[in-house]
C-alpha cells in the first residue's frame, strides 16, 4: 500500500478513510496511470507523479469527507489528474524546453501562451490519433531525440521498419493536424 502523509487540515484520517484509499488505489492506479501517460506522450515517471499527487489529494479529500463513497471517486480521480497534467505542462513551458518540438514543425506563428497551448493539445491529440507503433517511433525520434538506429534498437526491429513508420507516422500527423 502506498503511504501519503496527511495534508495538514488539522483533521486526523480515519481508518475509514485509509482503507478507501486502499481500496481506490488498487482499482484505479493502473488505469488512471495509463490515462496520464498518456496525456503525457509517454513521460513514465512524470505520469507517476502526477498519480502519486492525485492520491495524496484523495486521501486529503477522504479525511474530509467519510460519507464519500469510493465508486463515486473515478470521475474526481481522472479530473484532479488531467488538471495536474496540465500544470506539469505550464510548468515545462514556463522553463527551456525539455524537448526538441521544433523538429515537427512550426505549430504557433505567435508568442501567445494560449496560442501555444492549444497547438501543443492539437498536437497531442493527433499523436493519440496515430498506432501504438507509429506513436512510439514518432515520441522515441522527436521527443527523445534519439536516432533511426537507436530507436530501432530500443524497438527492437530493423531501421528500415522505424523510417518506414516515421514516414508514415508523419504523413498521418499532417493530415489530422489539417483537418
Amino acid at each position: 500500500m502506498m503511504v501519503v502523509a496527511s495534508g495538514g487540515t488539522g483533521q486526523q484520517p480515519t481508518h475509514a478513510a485509509a482503507d478507501k484509499l486502499a481500496r481506490l488505489h488498487a482499482l484505479f492506479r493502473e488505469p488512471l496511470t495509463g490515462y496520464v501517460i498518456n496525456l503525457l506522450l509517454g513521460d513514465r515517471p512524470a505520469a507517476e507523479d502526477v498519480v502519486q499527487e492525485t492520491f495524496t489529494r484523495a486521501w486529503r479529500h477522504l479525511s474530509r469527507h467519510d460519507d464519500v463513497e469510493i465508486d463515486t471517486l473515478r470521475p474526481w480521480l481522472y479530473t484532479v489528474a488531467r488538471h495536474l497534467v496540465i500544470d506539469v505542462l505550464r510548468a515545462r513551458r514556463a522553463r527551456p524546453a525539455e524537448v526538441a518540438m521544433d523538429k515537427l514543425g512550426q505549430f504557433a506563428a505567435d508568442e501567445d501562451g494560449v496560442g501555444r497551448m492549444v497547438e501543443a493539445d492539437r498536437m497531442r491529440r493527433a499523436l493519440l490519433r496515430l498506432s501504438p507503433e507509429h506513436r512510439v517511433v514518432i515520441v522515441e525520434l522527436y521527443f527523445h531525440d534519439r536516432s533511426l538506429e537507436e530507436t530501432a534498437r530500443k524497438l527492437g526491429v530493423p531501421v528500415g521498419t522505424v523510417r518506414s513508420r516515421s514516414h508514415y507516422a508523419k504523413r498521418a500527423l499532417r493530415s489530422y493536424l489539417d483537418e
